[in-house]
């Protein structure tokens, strides 16, 4: 039975609803310059940081025969653990560096498909509850404790306010498939002091990698944060040292020799660096860690053989290899995200190439 209209039930079918307003907590984070001034970069590691970025652009723009190999863990959830990986990596560096340029992955933040831990920066304690004042600070003594061996860094810029606060401590920057779409992360390059690697798109294509190293390219305005955390314009110059990363994509590989043609002259047409990075781990091991021994052998025996626009690979790499679910006993030097190639094996692949 229908209920009459009236006066009351107008009045009450009509009331406005009051908008549920989603509960937010603002927790208080030092400046950039508070943070750099409480762990600060003394000036002669300061030059050698730039020393290695020279090195790379080198490596990248040609100029140098050597290979630049990026490796390291997925991401770091250990800082011990990461810092004997990093005693381990300089004592290698410095024994193969007539071949290669070593650099180390120090990934503080996890792009995550849906939901999980987003990194050391964000939940240094994996917790779930998040402490980006203890993330950023123990993020900062990290890079600077690896920086201070003698090491070239390596991240992934993904919030571009982190790079506000760890830029000056890195050597070369990825960019990775999800962001490379991203106006605001190629605006960002444009402003980096370091080389940045543009991964190709998560379809595996080319296109968005190559876009995005026009665009980084080229001067930009963008909104950003000045040292003292005041918002303010940033006005950026370009960066002239991109270069693309083949990830393969859905199921795709892309370190084949034709693969690496065709976007070499996809590259060279669009008049860009046809500098090429192949990651040895992602789709083109197809998640299988141990698949990056036989792409990296392969890819450079396709330098050996003549191609010289292949200038660099990436190892997803670690103490120990495999991955394990975090939990509260976790064996050390194993990588809770992806899948690594452990210790043993990386030395033994790194001194069979050539």
């Amino acid at each position: 039975m229908n209920m009459p209209l009236n006066a009351e039930t107008m009045a009450t079918d009509q009331a406005p609803v009051a908008p549920v307003t989603p509960a937010l907590q603002e927790t208080p984070l030092p400046t950039p310059a508070e943070l750099k001034a409480e762990l600060p970069l003394p000036a002669t590691l300061a030059g050698r940081i730039q020393r290695q970025r020279d090195s790379v652009r080198r490596i990248l723009r040609g100029e140098d025969s050597r290979t630049l190999i990026v490796m390291g863990p997925c991401s770091i959830h250990d800082e011990v653990a990461a810092l004997e990986y990093g005693a381990k990596l300089k004592a290698l560096a410095d024994q193969v560096s007539d071949r290669f340029v070593l650099v180390m992955r120090t990934y503080l933040e996890k792009p995550r498909t849906t939901v999980g831990w987003k990194g050391l920066l964000y939940d240094p304690e994996r917790t779930g509850n998040g402490d980006l004042n203890q993330g950023l600070r123990r993020s900062r003594r990290l890079l600077l404790n690896l920086a201070e061996m003698g090491l070239p860094l390596a991240t992934e810029a993904l919030s571009p306010m982190a790079m506000d606060y760890l830029s000056d401590l890195v050597s070369w920057t990825a960019i990775g498939a999800r962001t490379t779409e991203s106006q605001i992360h190629r605006e960002l390059v444009s402003g980096l002091p370091m080389p940045v690697g543009l991964k190709n798109g998560t379809d595996g294509s080319i296109g968005v990698a190559v876009n995005a190293m026009k665009s980084a390219a080229h001067p930009h305005h963008r909104l950003g944060t000045a040292a003292d955390g005041r918002p303010a314009m940033i006005t950026t110059s370009g960066n002239p040292d991109t270069h693309i990363v083949l990830r393969g994509g859905r199921g795709l590989t892309n370190y084949d020799a034709d693969s690496i043609a065709t976007t070499v002259a996809t590259l060279a047409e669009a008049g860009l660096s046809t500098a090429v990075m192949v990651d040895c781990s992602h789709d083109n091991a197809r998640k299988q860690a141990e698949r990056q021994l036989d792409i990296a052998r392969e890819v450079m025996a396709q330098k050996a053989a003549g191609n010289h626009h292949i200038r660099g690979l990436m190892l997803e790499s670690f103490l120990e290899p495999g991955r394990q679910d975090d939990g509260a006993e976790l064996r050390f030097g194993c990588s809770i995200t992806d899948p690594c190639i452990g210790w043993e094996q990386t030395e033994a692949l790194l001194r069979s190439l050539v």
